[in-house]
């Protein structure tokens, strides 16, 4: 509750979500700062040209930052990750993704292309020949996790290696994992899809592929945040960025530049890019947030916002728009 309310007091965020004003508030675009040109093309950003975007992003970074120091700045938040709860520990060091060979630690966010850098880390390692490769991602395998190692090694890596993140909309990447999991895989519709419309529908009878987006939102109202299923749990969770100083928050709304500046600072090999898109992709375009959106309950919305709040203030991210007028577009 401290974690909350020291953003929610400190912005009166309690107050906009019920006015909807900062919902009307837009993030700047997400360019790579001044100076950092890519030698792989592909991202854009840099050079005098690009001067506005520049001045975009250093606003934007300036704002992430700025509100971290604070939030993490209480004296009850987690100064590293020894002074997580064993729980949260456990689940941080999970995600870091560890490459001794260019010393940096990767944590992985579900839904924000971590498959894509899953094979990135396998192609330096040498696991993997090409990001190219056409095989079906083991998430597990040929990838080295920090909580598998001793704790020194732990506090050795965490201290000296360069950390990185990237992080989305939280909206997008509910939505994301929604049509995803309930929509595509079967092992989510018979382990998550079946329970919920158990929970959330009268007489519900399901095989669990039939989840309605108002239904999964009514579920993970109910869920415990640190139980949570890694695909919809907060990325403040996953990640802890008060416990673990990250070097780099990069955003997927500019995941080409933002890799790009992340493989060149880490000196990977110059042929290494970020894999394109998948051909079979289904993106949450605005079109698509803006249906969803508005074609659920804004009680739902408003009542699940302190769950993903530090996600969206951390990060920058604007609140979901469901004023009436925003909806009638």
């Amino acid at each position: 509750m401290l974690m909350f309310g020291v953003i929610l007091a400190s912005s009166g965020l309690l107050l906009m979500i019920e006015k909807g004003i900062l919902a009307e508030v837009k993030p700047p675009p997400l360019h790579p700062a001044a100076g950092e040109l890519s030698r792989r093309g592909g991202g854009g950003g840099g050079g005098g040209e690009e001067a506005p975007g520049d001045l975009d992003y250093e606003v934007l970074r300036d704002i992430r930052n700025r509100t971290i120091r604070a939030v993490c700045g209480q004296r009850a938040m987690p100064r590293s990750v020894w002074e997580l709860p064993a729980g949260q520990r456990r689940t941080v060091l999970r995600h870091l993704l560890v490459s001794d060979k260019y010393r940096f630690l990767y944590c992985y966010v579900p839904k924000v292309a971590c498959s894509n850098w899953k094979r990135i880390l396998k192609v330096l390692d040498g696991a993997l020949e090409s990001v190219d490769v056409k095989l079906k991602m083991d998430h597990k395998s040929d990838l080295v996790f920090l909580g598998d190692m001793k704790p020194d090694e732990i506090s050795y890596r965490l201290k000296n290696y360069y950390k990185f993140i990237f992080v989305r909309n939280p909206m997008e990447r509910l939505l994301s994992a929604y049509r995803n999991k309930f929509g595509e895989i079967k092992e989510y519709q018979q382990k998550y899809g079946v329970e919920i419309v158990r929970r959330y529908r009268k007489n519900g009878n399901s095989a669990g592929d039939d989840v309605t987006f108002s239904e999964f939102l009514r579920y993970l109202l109910d869920e415990d945040v640190e139980r949570m299923n890694e695909h919809w749990m907060p990325i403040y969770n996953l990640c802890q960025p008060c416990a673990v100083r990250y070097d780099f928050i990069g955003s997927y709304e500019r995941l080409n530049a933002d890799a790009d500046y992340v493989l060149e600072r880490v000196q990977s090999p110059s042929f290494i890019r970020f894999p394109e898109r998948q051909s079979w992709y289904k993106p949450v375009t605005a079109e698509t947030l803006h249906y969803y959106l508005c074609n659920t309950q804004r009680r739902l919305i408003k009542e699940l916002l302190p769950k993903y709040i530090l996600d969206f203030s951390l990060f920058a991210y604007p609140l979901p728009n469901i004023t009436s007028e925003f909806c009638r577009q």
